[in-house]
């Protein structure tokens, strides 16, 4: 199965939803003020927030009133372009080595099983893994990434139960550093986004990691649980309130039939999806394509 195939069967919820509700809009309206209402509607549904769906239906109303065109394959192509325009307005970062990943994010949104994927991924472009078990508060959190990091074949640097987190970062980095690794991945706690204690924690870890290894690219992820939907939006500006988060990794694309929120994620906040959870294996991880991910929800 291609990568396409996977992207496009990962969405297949949300775009039964688009695809019905878009096809049942075209039967029964005619092209004007009640159509694009409808439309804005249905983009609403598929959690693509007010403020985006609105944007979203002026410029498709704006480009067909000036072309005077009324065409329905016409509409839908310039759907999918207002889209793909959205999702690019946040420019996706090249990943440069040495790098320090850090994915931060609520609980149970599979960012453990997010740093098995992403060791997996590099490893697969012949780059060398260190993972930091920096959750020391959830019970046996270490343990369970040990087993994702015993799958992947990368080695990990962990603590005991309750230790400091930014100590075991600081014991990860200088490994790295030591044997010259070229991506160390650093698994936090899950916190809620409201409790302020709990990010500045986070913050303490960015100051180790840009204070014992400035000669690494730092990259903060939040991981997002696609299934969410438009809430994730809320978790995202207060994540990047704190740490000024660099890209998303999306899970549970699969599960999810309102992936729309993605849209308004990359338009409204400026923070580019960069990999994407496609499945429950670890190779299901994917690098985000506008224009594939487009293409899936229509």
């Amino acid at each position: 199965m291609g990568i396409f195939s996977k992207i496009k069967d990962a969405l297949k919820k949300t775009r039964e939803g688009l695809s019905s509700a878009l096809s049942n809009l075209f039967s029964k309206n005619k092209i004007g003020d009640e159509f694009y209402d409808e439309l804005e509607e249905i983009l609403i549904s598929a959690d693509i927030s007010v403020t985006s769906a609105e944007e979203i239906v002026e410029e498709i109303r704006a480009e067909a009133k000036q072309d005077k065109i009324k065409d329905k394959e016409f509409i839908c192509d310039l759907l999918k372009d207002v889209l793909e325009e959205k999702l690019t307005q946040a420019e996706i970062p090249e990943i440069e080595y040495p790098a320090v990943i850090m994915l931060v994010g609520v609980n149970v949104v599979g960012k453990t099983t997010s740093v098995g994927k992403l060791a997996n991924y590099f490893l697969s472009r012949g780059k060398s893994v260190t993972v930091a078990a920096a959750d020391t508060f959830r019970a046996a959190a270490a343990d369970q990434l040990t087993v994702w990091a015993d799958r992947a074949k990368v080695r990990i640097v962990k603590h005991e139960e309750g230790s400091d987190p930014s100590a075991v970062v600081f014991d990860a980095l200088s490994s790295a550093k030591a044997k010259g690794t070229d991506v160390v991945i650093v698994d936090t706690a899950g916190r809620l986004h409201v409790k302020a204690h709990l990010m500045e924690e986070l913050k303490k870890i960015s100051r180790v990691v840009e204070r014992e290894y400035p000669a690494a690219n730092f990259y903060k992820l939040l991981v997002l649980d696609a299934t969410t939907g438009n809430n994730a939006v809320n978790q995202a500006r207060i994540f990047d309130e704190a740490v000024e988060l660099d890209g998303i990794m999306l899970t549970k694309l699969d599960s999810s039939a309102k992936g729309g929120f993605v849209v308004s994620l990359c338009g409204e906040l400026q923070i580019p999806v960069i990999f994407t959870g496609v499945g429950e294996k670890m190779e299901d991880l994917e690098l985000f394509n506008p224009e594939e991910f487009v293409d899936g929800i229509l």
